[in-house]
Order: C-alpha cells, then structure tokens, then sequence
C-alpha cells in the first residue's frame, strides 16, 4: 500500500474510532432525536464500511489485471508509455511556449 491510500485508511479509521466514541458518550443521553441519530451514525459508519471494502477491492482487482497484461504484453506495454510520454511532453511543450509568448 502506498503513503497515500495508508494515509485515507489511516484517516478512515479516526473517524470511525470518533465516530464510536460519539456513540458511547452519548448511550444514556435521553432523547429521541439523540437515539435517531445515533442510529443513522451507525448506519453511516457501516455504509462507509463497505464502501471502502469494495473500493479496495476494485483496486486491488485493477492493479493485478494491469500486472497480468503487462506481464502478457511487456513490449506492447514499454510502446504504450513511451506513446503517452511522448504525447504528454508534446502538449506540456506546446502549453510552456505558449505562455512564454504572453
């Protein structure tokens, strides 16, 4: 996992530590309106859950199919990104010049 995505998991599970902590602290408040929202947190919190299972997943499953056709096709895969290196510095060229003519 890279610093990135470890950074999100890192920041996803504060908030659902708080999150749970909100929902113990406020267990023997009274109150309907309180009961009602603790609810629809929990609610939340396991939606969340399982969103950022299946985004993981998804992923995971996209990183290993690049993998595998790179592993496939490797000289296909060098001509591909030397293709859209080209092009990307192509256009990054053009944008520069073209701002250092104003």
């Amino acid at each position: 996992m890279n610093r990135h995505t470890q950074a999100h998991n890192d920041e996803m599970n504060t908030l659902a530590k708080d999150a749970r902590a909100l929902m113990t602290g406020t267990a023997d408040a009274a109150g309907e309106k309180v009961g009602e929202a603790r609810k629809r947190l929990a609610a939340a919190l396991d939606s969340a859950k399982e969103i950022a299972g299946r985004v993981r997943d998804k992923a995971v499953e996209g990183a290993k199919a690049a993998d595998q056709a790179v592993r496939d096709k490797p000289y296909q895969a060098i001509g591909i990104a030397f293709a859209v290196g080209a092009l990307l510095g192509y256009l990054i060229s053009r944008r520069g010049s073209r701002n250092g003519d104003r």
